[in-house]
């Protein structure tokens, strides 16, 4: 992709309403423009992030078991009044009226609706179980919209919905999606701490919160130390993340005997990015979903849900990976993976040799953000720095001379020279 023909809006000075670094650098970046209080409108850098991020959720869900659906984004009133929850939720809960009087809502979680959907849909307990999942679009009225995406009105999630046949079903579809979210963000390159935690207005009786690690996290967290030292890349990581200890500050203090000896105890912040929740039968036996048994007698199945914000999770990865000169992706949701810098545009052998490197890259399977703008070099160098591409290669006339291109991989700041073929080689697997 040519940034010449590219939609990068990106801003030099800090607008003066981004409070935290990730709203900071999503609106420099040229990822996300607000159109009103809360709500934003994601540009293509944007975009690029949150479909990747998209598909590496939807993959772990497939291979959890989950089956993909898509549920609208406005809801009747009338089911959320046969659950109970209606007048329950709050004025969180946009609710709207249609031309012929009929009460609406725009869903902010779906419990309801797929529930009803469950129970008009299947007539046996052969079909159990069964897990569904979505990813759309909610909103939240919240009173105080801030921090940008990480606490917006409007946001997108993958929710997914358990239907099981009795409590030991339930409790292993509960541990199928706990260890796919660990695979999930192990998967981004994110270590998640899992922690127990209240249910909230879902309800039920089991529930965990998933937190990405970083000093502007607005929970404070105990863990094992032991969570730093596993290694994501570990096909076991998510075994052995679920069985370190962690929790939020708040359960510690009232915890009787912490299992981790003190010196293993580490104190960080954490940013929730997902949460769990096992609720047995209050939404199926609310809205009539019943089955007949194996013996003929009548099933309620047991429920849960499962949660994860995947727009909050773009700027919970900015938060966690940044620097003083701009975002620092995380390979698996960076959204090129090489930003190429052309300095001499002007220069018929400079562009030959950019575009053959911008080619025989995109041939080897990378993505390239090529930038073959007129500017000075040092302002395609911040650009670079700012959108935090995992590697930039540099093309100009010494180079050219020389037989060689410069490779910087943006994590680290390492740099090296390199022939196309040595490029090729580091980056084009």
């Amino acid at each position: 992709m040519r940034l010449s023909r590219y939609f990068l809006p990106l801003l030099k000075e800090t607008p003066a309403t981004a409070e935290i670094v990730s709203h900071q650098l999503m609106l420099r970046a040229g990822l996300v423009r607000q159109v009103a209080a809360g709500i934003y409108a994601w540009l293509p850098l944007g975009l690029k992030v949150l479909q990747r991020i998209t598909d590496i959720v939807r993959r772990e869900q497939e291979r959890a078991g989950a089956v993909e659906m898509l549920m609208p984004t406005i809801q009747p009133a009338e089911l959320w009044r046969e659950s109970g929850r209606y007048d329950a939720y709050g004025p969180e809960m946009l609710r709207l009226t249609d031309r012929r009087g009929r009460e609406l809502l725009y869903g902010p979680t779906n419990e309801e609706m797929v529930t009803a959907i469950v129970r008009d849909g299947i007539r046996s307990y052969r079909e159990l179980p069964l897990t569904l999942f979505h990813v759309q679009w909610k909103f939240r009225d919240e009173i105080r919209p801030r921090f940008g995406v990480m606490r917006g009105r409007e946001f997108l999630m993958k929710d997914a919905y358990s239907f099981d046949l009795d409590e030991a079903g339930a409790r292993a579809s509960y541990e199928a999606q706990f260890l796919a979210y660990l695979r999930t963000f192990a998967a981004m390159g994110l270590r998640a701490l899992p922690v127990r935690a209240p249910t909230g207005p879902i309800g039920g009786e089991l529930s965990h919160e998933f937190h990405i690690l970083a000093d502007t996290g607005e929970s404070e967290l105990f863990y094992d130390a032991a969570i730093d030292e596993v290694d994501l890349a570990d096909p076991d990581a998510p075994q052995r993340l679920r069985g370190l200890y962690a929790m939020e500050a708040e359960e510690h203090a009232r915890a009787a005997r912490c299992p981790v000896p003190a010196e293993r105890l580490a104190r960080r912040r954490g940013i929730e990015v997902g949460h769990i929740f096992f609720f047995g039968t209050k939404y199926s036996a609310a809205l009539g979903l019943a089955l007949p048994g194996p013996d003929g007698r009548t099933i309620t199945p047991l429920c849960g849900s499962y949660g994860i914000g995947l727009s909050r999770l773009v700027g919970a990865i900015i938060e966690a990976s940044h620097d003083s000169a701009g975002i620092v992706w995380p390979d698996a949701v960076a959204p090129f993976d090489v930003g190429l810098v052309n300095l001499r545009p002007d220069d018929p052998v400079c562009t030959a040799l950019a575009d053959e490197v911008e080619r025989r890259l995109t041939a080897a399977g990378r993505s390239v953000l090529h930038d073959d703008r007129d500017l000075r070099a040092g302002e395609k160098f911040a650009s670079m720095d700012l959108i935090g591409l995992p590697w930039m290669v540099t093309v100009g006339p010494k180079g050219v001379a020389a037989g060689v291109v410069e490779l910087k991989r943006r994590a680290t700041g390492e740099r090296h020279e390199l022939s196309v073929e040595s490029l090729l080689a580091r980056i084009g697997a």
